[in-house]
């Protein structure tokens, strides 16, 4: 049996991938390196490396400082902790049109023994309101991969938000994803599930349980948060009888918030949307039981299905 390469795992590896390709790019973390797995990095480019402690605005600043020099930092510390800095982000780099990335790892409920202390699920609304700020979302290893090339590669800030380690596959290999491009899946004329991170997996799940009923439905991959995929949603809203959005986040401000701000505009229509409502997260052994427990479930996109058809 194939093993499943994690969130954490892909991004390492290919981080020192690039590395190896990108003399000007530099790690910066505030002491979770072995958590985030970028020690990895640290430990075949440790000149380019560097470690400035459980100081996350300070992370920012030194990231800020490298970019006016030159390089290409990269900052990764947990999407929780990140938020510590948002100010930063905003003021010295977004402002300055930097070129600073954030890889932000344990995001959502991924964490999810250590509570909802270190749960991450505010992080997609407070960084897509940065002007200028790239947000992205893989769904598996190799989206991870891919996304992370892509978010190197273009000038000006990056907010990658990635899982711990559950990240059943999505896609086969590399290169199927692009940074501002959504990814239709699987077609669908009565219902379009627009998700993002490891709830694509889900609703490809979901669509086969819904065809079993007799629901035609799309599944669309919208990695890219900001900027937004527009034409394909739009074109989804025409071509179906409504969407059901579906993130490891609130269901305030997220991917959800950003699709229903588009067709309130553009396209009026029925949006479910499933995501943590009103909590900050719990505790809990098991990181499935915690999903399902909000809802983020196979079942939980279901029953979302049933109620665009049956209101729309």
């Amino acid at each position: 049996m194939r093993r499943v390469e994690s969130f954490r795992d892909a991004f390492a590896r290919a981080l020192v991938e690039l590395g190896e390709l990108m003399e000007e790019l530099v790690v910066v973390d505030a002491d979770v390196a072995s958590s985030t797995k970028t020690i990895l990095f640290a430990k075949r480019f440790p000149t380019r490396f560097v470690e400035v402690g459980i100081s996350e605005q300070d992370m920012v600043g030194v990231a800020a400082g490298l970019a006016v020099a030159g390089m290409v930092p990269l900052v990764s510390t947990f999407s929780m902790f990140l938020l510590r800095a948002w100010e930063q982000i905003r003021n010295l780099v977004a402002r300055g049109g930097l070129n600073v990335k954030f890889a932000a790892t344990h995001a959502g409920l991924s964490d999810y023994l250590d509570g909802p202390s270190h749960q991450c699920l505010e992080d997609i609304a407070v960084m897509r309101v940065i002007t200028g700020m790239k947000v992205v979302v893989p769904a598996d290893a190799p989206s991870t991969k891919s996304l992370l090339r892509d978010s190197l590669s273009v000038k000006g800030p990056v907010y990658m938000r990635l899982g711990r380690d559950y990240a059943p596959r999505v896609y086969d290999e590399e290169g199927e994803v692009k940074l501002g491009k959504a990814n239709v899946l699987r077609d669908g004329s009565d219902v379009c599930i627009a998700a993002c991170g490891v709830m694509v997996r889900f609703s490809l799940e979901a669509a086969k349980e819904l065809e079993k009923m007799g629901i035609s439905t799309m599944v669309m991959d919208v990695h890219t948060i900001e900027p937004l995929d527009k034409d394909a949603i739009l074109k989804a809203s025409y071509n179906t009888k409504g969407l059901i959005v579906v993130e490891e986040h609130s269901v305030v401000g997220g991917l959800g918030g950003a699709i229903a701000e588009l067709l309130a505009e553009k396209r009026p229509t029925r949006i479910v949307r499933v995501g943590v409502k009103d909590s900050f997260g719990t505790c809990s052994r098991d990181y499935l039981s915690l999903l399902n427990h909000y809802g983020l479930s196979v079942a939980g996109i279901v029953k979302a299905a049933k109620v665009i058809l049956n209101e729309g």
